[in-house]
């Protein structure tokens, strides 16, 4: 066996598994607290400061490598939340099926 081989014999290769479902539990359960994490155009966010998720959605430089790359920053106005990247994958994916159509 070549060790390459013997590399992916020892670390198989998870299955990523992408589910908005669990994307909208993340932001209901991590998110809401601060943002409008729905697709009503009327809700407003808890925080004033914080934008609505559909708005997030629409925005022209909104796409999933820029939501999986903000996702996976820390940034000053927020939370230092830890997602694992499945997390993220279905966070993004929930935030994006918020665009309008």
């Amino acid at each position: 066996m070549t060790f390459i081989g013997a590399l992916a014999a020892a670390f198989p290769a998870r299955a990523q598994s992408v589910d908005p479902a669990v994307g909208e539990r993340l932001a209901k359960s991590e998110c809401a607290a601060c943002h409008a994490i729905d697709a009503d155009a009327k809700a407003r966010s808890p925080d004033p400061k914080a934008p609505r998720f559909a708005e997030v959605a629409n925005m022209v430089s909104t796409t999933e490598l820029s939501l999986k790359v903000f996702l996976r920053s820390s940034h000053k106005n927020m939370p230092n939340i830890m997602l694992s990247p499945e997390e993220i994958d279905s966070l993004a994916a929930y935030i994006l099926g918020l665009k309008k159509k």
